[in-house]
C-alpha cells in the first residue's frame, strides 16, 4: 500500500472515530471501543490518534463536553448543576474548577457575561478587500452552534493529510439566513484552507470563498458568545453607508481551538458587501 493510500485510510478511520465520539459524548468512551471503530490495534490506537488529531482522546472528550456546556450556559436556562452532570462531572464544584481552568471564568460569571454583555470590549469594523480562499469542506446541517461536530470530522481528515493550523485556518460558511430558516434546517460548511494540491475526495469537497469587499470584525473570545460580535457587526451596518451583498457570512478561525484557551480564540466575522 503506498503512502497516499495509507493517509486516505487513516483519514477515513479517524473520521469514523470523530463521528462516534460526538454520537456517544454522554457515554463512557473506552480506548478499545474507539480502536475497534477505527479498525486499529488497541495497543497503537491512542498514539496514532494523538499524532494525527493533536490531542488525546480524553482531551477531545473534555473539550467537547465543556464546549457544549458553554453553549448551554450562554443560550439556555438550565441550572449549573444539571449542566455539570450532563458534562460528566460528579459535582458542581468539580465542574466549576474545570470550566474556570478552560474559560477563565466560573460558569455563573460566563452566563452573566452573555446576558448582560459585561466584560465586552470595543470591536471595530474594518472594510477590507480580501483575496479568495480555497477551502476543503464538510457539510453541516443544524444549529450553527453545533458546527463543531463538522469541524471535528474535518480535522480527522486534515491531520493525516498534513493540513494543520497554522498555517491553515478554519473557515465556516453559513449558507442560509439564520433569521428565516429554522435552526434544524440551516446549512453550513466547515472548512480549512488548502493549496491547489488538495482535491475533492470522498471525505471533503473543495469550495472557493470569493474575493471581494468585506466588512470584517475581529472577535476575541469563546465561540459560545460569538453572537456579541454579530450584534456589533449588524449594528454597525445601518450607519455605515454600505449595503450587504447577496452572499453568505464567513467566519475565519485564526487559531486552533484544540490548542488555544477559549478566551484567546480569534475569529474574523466577514460580511460581504456590494462593490
Amino acid at each position: 500500500m503506498n503512502r497516499a493510500v495509507t493517509r486516505e485510510s487513516y483519514a477515513r478511520r479517524l473520521n469514523r472515530v470523530a463521528e462516534h465520539i460526538w454520537a456517544q459524548l454522554d457515554a463512557p468512551l473506552e480506548l478499545a471501543e474507539l480502536a475497534e471503530v477505527a479498525c486499529l490495534s488497541p495497543y497503537h490506537f491512542h498514539r496514532i490518534y494523538r499524532a494525527m488529531i493533536g490531542e488525546t482522546v480524553a482531551e477531545t472528550v473534555s473539550r467537547l463536553r465543556l464546549q457544549r456546556a458553554s453553549m448551554e450556559l450562554a443560550r439556555g436556562q438550565d441550572p449549573v448543576g444539571a449542566i455539570a452532570a450532563r458534562a460528566g462531572y460528579a459535582s458542581t464544584p468539580a465542574f466549576t474548577r474545570a470550566f474556570r481552568a478552560a474559560y477563565d471564568q466560573t460558569p455563573a460569571a460566563f452566563r452573566a457575561a452573555r446576558r448582560h454583555n459585561s466584560g465586552a470590549y470595543p470591536m471595530p469594523v474594518e472594510i477590507q478587500d480580501r483575496p479568495p480562499m480555497r477551502i476543503a469542506t464538510v457539510p453541516h446541517r443544524g444549529p450553527p452552534q453545533q458546527i463543531g461536530q463538522a469541524f471535528d470530522r474535518l480535522m480527522a481528515w486534515a491531520g493525516p493529510k498534513g493540513v494543520v493550523m497554522p498555517p491553515a485556518v478554519g473557515v465556516a460558511v453559513y449558507l442560509d439566513d439564520m433569521s428565516v430558516v429554522p435552526p434544524a434546517e440551516q446549512r453550513a460548511l466547515a472548512g480549512i484552507t488548502v493549496g491547489p494540491e488538495i482535491e475533492s475526495d470522498g471525505a471533503v469537497t473543495i469550495h472557493e470563498v470569493p474575493a471581494g469587499r468585506y466588512a470584517v470584525l475581529l472577535y476575541k473570545g469563546p465561540y459560545a458568545q460569538i453572537g456579541r460580535g454579530y450584534e456589533e457587526l449588524f449594528g454597525w451596518l445601518p450607519t455605515s453607508g454600505e449595503e450587504p451583498a447577496h452572499a453568505p457570512c464567513v467566519e475565519v478561525n485564526l487559531n486552533d481551538p484544540r490548542k488555544t484557551a477559549p478566551t484567546d480564540l480569534l475569529t474574523e466575522l466577514c460580511l460581504p458587501l456590494k462593490a
